[in-house]
């Protein structure tokens, strides 16, 4: 290979190598910039097909939230709604790859609850808090930091951020007018049944328990001393570009006393309603932040090392890190070990796919049929 030759190759590769680096940097602004799918290497026609299979496989959730909360938990003792509640929108969906949309479909700027998608959202307040200094240590117990009865007795003293945030804590107890007992109980006979229950050693056995999550959100409001949503909004929100009209409600019920102020407690999810309202593109943007590893072009919002923290399997569940869903033990058949997600009531999901460089967000899509849907957006880039 003479000079001039080999000079050429060298200036494609380091061309080639720009590019890359390029895509690979890419934050949206106000503006998301649109890529053909074959300019990142992926198949149009395949995810035309995966971006269809989202619209013809709805969620058979009610469009009516409200009546879909009282039919699905009318089993719970003394279930109510306490926190807002709207109706749903239809599917809608985005797929970025490098940053870029390749795919969107549906209304990606309508706001819809998200259900427990919201707990990616509190775990992130928590890493904040974290990073800040406001939590030592994850492994520290709750007790050292909240003051008052709610973490009082021989169990619940040994609580610590990490059994709350991996969903492990048994915390025994009442919060805002619901006690845990009373949130997806096991099957009984009476109410004294379930509050005579056999108790578990805080980090052995994983429960999912909105009451629980709910008091991890109070015990971050404890510990900022100001509401989670304007931490959310400060720091992690506005800096990515998010716009202004999600929000994050609690419950009728759930206004603390923060050194003289009241403050709305808010909710891990939309369970007994409220939790987070946002829209497709919102979640997006968040959901590229963590692909980013916590960065947004040159600011670390939130440390590398929390982002690897939600991705390691906790030790009562390989499928649960701090409040994002893991696909370790293959939860999705057929799909990568690595992908983490997080996941709402009625079929409302955020992927991230470090491999490929990608985010998924559908929204109302069958539970049932996500996997068939990540498979089907998957081979579209390989």
């Amino acid at each position: 290979m003479n000079a001039k030759i080999f000079l050429k190759f060298l200036i494609l590769f380091l061309f080639s190598f720009t590019a890359q680096s390029v895509y690979s940097q890419y934050y949206p602004g106000s503006v998301w910039q649109f890529k053909k799918p074959s300019d990142l290497k992926m198949n149009a026609a395949l995810l035309d097909s995966a971006v269809n299979f989202a619209l013809k496989n709805e969620s058979k959730t009610n469009y009516n939230l409200r009546e879909a909360l009282l039919t699905s938990y009318n089993n719970e003792p003394d279930y109510k709604i306490a926190g807002p509640v709207q109706d749903r929108g239809k599917p809608a969906g985005m797929i970025l790859r490098n940053g870029y949309i390749v795919a969107q479909w549906g209304d990606v700027d309508r706001v819809d609850m998200t259900f427990s998608t919201t707990k990616s959202y509190l775990s992130t307040v928590a890493g904040l808090a974290l990073d800040q200094g406001l939590i030592k240590s994850v492994n520290d117990r709750m007790i050292n930091y909240i003051s008052g009865d709610t973490f009082q007795g021989g169990r619940n003293s040994k609580i610590t951020w990490s059994h709350l945030l991996t969903q492990s804590s048994d915390w025994s107890g009442c919060l805002f007018g619901v006690c845990d007992w009373a949130d997806r109980p096991p099957k009984y006979s009476n109410a004294e049944e379930l509050k005579t229950r056999k108790f578990l050693e805080p980090g052995t056995i994983f429960e999912y328990n909105d009451v629980r999550v709910n008091l991890l959100a109070y015990s971050l409001l404890k510990v900022w001393k100001k509401p989670l949503p304007l931490v959310l909004k400060e720091k992690i929100m506005d800096p990515i570009g998010a716009s202004g009209s999600w929000k994050w409600y609690g419950y009728e019920n759930s206004k603390v006393d923060i050194d003289g102020t009241m403050i709305e407690s808010v909710s891990g999810g939309g369970h007994f309603g409220g939790g987070m309202f946002i829209n497709t593109q919102d979640h997006a943007r968040f959901g590229l932040l963590f692909l980013r590893n916590g960065k947004w072009n040159d600011n670390q919002l939130i440390s590398k090392e929390w982002v690897q923290a939600v991705q390691q399997p906790s030790t009562a569940s390989k499928s649960y890190g701090y409040m994002w869903w893991l696909n370790v033990d293959g939860r999705y058949k057929d799909v990568p070990a690595n992908l983490y997600t997080a996941e709402g009531f009625g079929g409302n999901y955020i992927v991230i796919d470090k491999d490929r460089d990608m985010v998924i967000v559908a929204r109302w899509l069958e539970p049932s049929k996500m996997g068939e849907f990540m498979k089907l957006v998957i081979k579209a880039a390989e």
